[in-house]
């Protein structure tokens, strides 16, 4: 565990004198925190050994960055690491994504654990994931539950690197992982809080606005807080809230979760949030539906535009064969999103170019638009 300024000295020179590849992980505290910081960072190298870094302890990590960042990494659905792992300064020249490699390679099971099982003979206890990794001290078996996870992927980097030559699909998976290095952070959606669970109950606008000044309310003591928010108020309590609309804070106590202790506490900030939405005039009420962005959902398609529907019909089953000849989940293969794009909005459909910029305007690689302009342009102009 590196947790001061000596055992880093010591680490980075262990990292600087190993070679080949770095494996990597990092664990957060998801489900507790609001942040999705690192509170541990794993590294692997051969002839460097494990190193276990505690970001929150070591201040300037330059030096660790200086040694990890013009070598090749290797993650396990680097996706979700990438983001809190740049937020210490860390970003890799080039990327292996043992996990990203399975789905290319047509394995079933594309978890670290089946993958290692399957490729390497070993089988990795279940651990400790889901946990609080921001608490301290960490427990030694969760440090070596954490060392376990870089323990395997240098040699599970080789023997997917294997299945993928033989399958020729090296070129395919250096694409996307350069796409999976590079990706832009996630857009922001524009009414978040419209993905509270259970939302689908409340019905009328005055409700809406209640769940969305809640939410709001939360999310601003969540973020203060460093708190996850389902910890503070679960989405559960949210839409009962809205839905039973209490007249003050008595009978807001009344209902379930908000008699508790620590609900007692925030009652005036609950009670103002349900006033506020109470309050609103109705020009500002929130719209029963969400704003569209996009093409609408499929399913309604084959009222509001059957032909329309025709299209994504036959590039679907279009597509399907192809995932199947070529053992590529139909996800990996074309983002659904950008298919559904397409079909909705084709472009001129006698011009496989104009597919073909517009699968690249999506952001679709250039091995996916090899497989996939002919059998699209094919389904467009059938229609």
């Amino acid at each position: 565990m590196v947790a001061t300024a000596a055992a880093l000295d010591a680490a980075v020179v262990a990292l600087a004198g190993g070679t080949g590849p770095v494996a990597v992980d990092a664990e957060r505290a998801s489900g507790y925190r609001y942040s999705q910081r690192a509170y541990l960072v794993q590294l692997r190298r051969a002839g460097s050994g494990t190193v276990l870094l505690d970001p929150t302890a070591v201040d300037d990590l330059r030096a660790v960055a200086e040694v990890l960042n013009p070598a090749e990494w290797v993650l396990h659905a680097a996706s979700q690491d990438l983001p809190s792992l740049a937020e210490l300064g860390f970003a890799p020249a080039r990327l292996f994504d043992t996990e990203l490699a399975g789905r290319l390679a047509g394995f079933p099971r594309v978890g670290l654990g089946p993958l290692v099982e399957q490729l390497l003979g070993y089988r990795l206890e279940k651990g400790h994931g889901a946990a609080d990794w921001s608490r301290r001290p960490l427990p030694r078996d969760w440090l070596a539950y954490a060392a376990l996870d870089v323990e395997l992927l240098l040699p599970l980097r080789d023997a997917m690197a294997g299945e993928l030559e033989a399958q020729g699909k090296t070129e395919w998976a250096i694409e996307e992982f350069e796409a999976a290095r590079t990706a832009d952070p996630p857009a922001l959606r524009t009414e978040p809080w419209r993905r509270t669970s259970g939302i689908h109950r409340v019905r009328t606008p005055r409700q809406l606005a209640a769940v969305r000044e809640l939410w709001t309310a939360r999310e601003r003591r969540a973020r203060d807080h460093d708190i996850a928010p389902g910890r503070i108020l679960p989405d559960s309590a949210l839409v009962a809230a809205a839905l039973a609309d209490p007249a003050d804070e008595a009978a807001l106590l009344a209902l379930p979760v908000f008699g508790g202790r620590a609900q007692r506490r925030r009652v005036r900030v609950w009670s103002g949030a349900l006033r506020a939405a109470r309050e609103l005039a109705g020009s500002a009420l929130p719209a029963t539906q969400p704003p569209q962005e996009g093409p609408p959902p499929a399913n309604r398609w084959e009222d509001r535009d059957p032909a329309a529907a025709a299209r994504l019909a036959t590039a679907r089953a279009a597509l399907a064969e192809l995932a199947e000849r070529h053992l590529v989940p139909v996800q990996n293969l074309l983002a659904p999103d950008l298919v559904r794009r397409l079909c909705w909005q084709p472009p001129a459909p006698d011009d496989p170019g104009a597919v073909d910029g517009a699968l690249a305007a999506g952001g679709a690689r250039r091995w996916q638009r090899q497989l996939t302009v002919g059998p699209l342009t094919d389904a467009l102009r059938a229609q």
